[in-house]
């Protein structure tokens, strides 16, 4: 079975009759006086959708995107500039584009292309999912989806069940001579659900997926079912829910899914774009606490089929586990090769880009707390007055000072250590330091999220993964509709 890059280099280089030494003559052209870093990044995206309403079918398509995009660094400077085709001329015309950012000073030196390690074989399989499993196959699973949630509970009154999958074939070339290509699937499927009683809608919503094919729904353990009861039950919840009190109190954060706050909080602060500039919260404060000393924090993007995973960055960096905070201690950032050149560090295999038409930034993987010693029972249980939150939906967060804003999905109240009446209008209002260091017990029951991660910087968007144990935050400022 031929390897990723091999696989790369046929479908993206082999139609368009660009071989090795048309690469390196391109890069070389690109290598003007002044200029410190030249890349090529070739790429097809090949992606299909399914959408089933009310029981019925409603869409199905499928779609491909392809192209190149060509990159010259020079000092703080990127000239970039693409093409919407994988040919020779158009790659020319791309590059002459992007060097126009040249500028006075010496010509960095032009290394050979070397084919570069493109990861382990195993983290996930050069397949693209559509081709895993017959059309009527995906239709019967959608329907499979719906039966289940209408079966679930006579309250329900809407069923919106959706697949989706692609593979992302990308190669790049780059003037320090790498060389590198990678096949990376991804599978999606998502079962949303509207419930009613006595008048009153509530909606909710489960899924999840990674770097697989589709037959990881058809399995033993029957994902699809799972998920359409998941969705059922969390909207029901929703129909009992009351008004959330407001106010700061102790708040624990369940496992998974939850990391999304860790993600957006803290993650983005930790990006070496953001530090580089002095733009973050975290800015300088390499080996300064920066959380309680029960924080450890990574950056890992070797986990076998996640969706955030990846073999090689969109740079050909290794993809790596990075500990950005050990026991409290701010250890590093997450870098591309431009940002770790200009601070005299190593990149981090954190170089990733939405397409051939965007440019690189130094973005997070599967980023995640690591477990604790504490029985999540005994973390509620030392509650007597708070708010436990279960599941969240968005947020935002400024990165310059660290103050969030997280809404909460599903929540409950904790009297007396004991879990309460579910709760509606939950929102977290806090600082990203701040509340790592009013981290008091993490637990032992440490989850990635389901597979539904999708991170938005500067107009990109690139799927990521999430995950924690659950946890206890000492205080945190409850928005919600009634005073505590």
């Amino acid at each position: 079975m031929k390897n990723s890059l091999d696989i790369a280099t046929d479908t993206l280089l082999g139609p368009a009759a660009i071989d090795a030494a048309q690469l390196e003559a391109t890069l070389s052209g690109l290598m003007q006086p002044g200029v410190d870093y030249a890349d090529l990044y070739f790429q097809i995206f090949r992606n299909e959708s399914w959408l089933l309403e009310d029981s019925v079918v409603r869409s199905a398509g499928a779609s491909t995107s392809k192209g190149v995009g060509v990159r010259v660094l020079a000092g703080e400077q990127t000239g970039f500039a693409y093409a919407d085709e994988l040919a020779l001329p158009a790659l020319t015309q791309a590059s002459q584009a992007a060097r126009a950012i040249a500028r006075d000073g010496t010509t960095a030196s032009m290394n050979a292309l070397t084919r570069r390690d493109c990861g382990p074989a195993t983290r996930y399989a050069p397949i693209d999912p559509a081709d895993s499993m017959a059309a009527e196959a995906k239709v019967a699973l959608l329907h499979h989806a719906d039966t289940i949630a209408r079966d679930a509970d006579p309250r329900v009154v809407r069923v919106t069940v959706s697949l989706a999958g692609s593979a992302d074939t990308m190669l790049v070339a780059a003037s320090d001579g790498t060389l590198c290509g990678d096949v990376r699937p991804m599978a999606r499927f998502n079962v949303s659900v509207q419930v009613e009683e006595n008048g009153r809608r509530e909606s909710g919503s489960a899924g999840g997926g990674g770097r697989l094919s589709y037959e990881i729904y058809t399995g033993d353990n029957d994902l699809v079912a799972q998920y359409a009861r998941e969705a059922v039950r969390r909207a029901v919840v929703r129909l009992k829910a009351e008004n959330a009190p407001a106010g700061s109190m102790p708040v624990v954060l369940g496992n998974g899914w939850s990391g999304v706050l860790l993600h957006e909080a803290v993650g983005h602060g930790l990006e070496g774009d953001f530090n580089r500039r002095g733009a973050s919260n975290f800015s300088g404060k390499i080996g300064q606490k920066v959380a309680s000393e029960l924080c450890t924090v990574v950056d890992d993007g070797t986990l076998d089929g996640r969706r955030g995973s990846l073999a090689v960055d969109d740079e050909g960096t290794p993809a790596a586990c990075n500990t950005l905070i050990e026991n409290g201690v701010l250890k590093g950032y997450m870098q591309d090769k431009h940002n770790a050149h200009l601070m005299g560090v190593a990149p981090t295999g954190n170089a990733r880009r939405e397409s051939y038409a965007h440019t690189v930034m130094p973005r997070m993987t599967n980023t995640y707390l690591r477990p604790g010693e504490s029985d999540p029972a005994d973390i509620i249980a030392s509650v007597d007055d708070g708010i436990y939150a279960a599941n969240f939906g968005g947020g935002s967060v400024d990165i310059t000072s660290g103050n969030f804003v997280f809404t909460v999905d599903e929540a409950y109240r904790i009297e007396n250590g004991q879990l309460g009446a579910p709760l509606k209008g939950v929102t977290l209002i806090g600082n990203g330091p701040d509340v790592m260091g009013r981290v008091s017990m993490i637990g032992n029951d440490w989850a990635l999220d389901a597979g539904v991660g999708t991170c938005g910087k500067n107009g990109q968007s690139v799927p990521v993964g999430v995950g924690q144990p659950s946890l206890r935050v000492d205080a945190i400022t409850v928005g919600g509709t009634e005073a505590s």
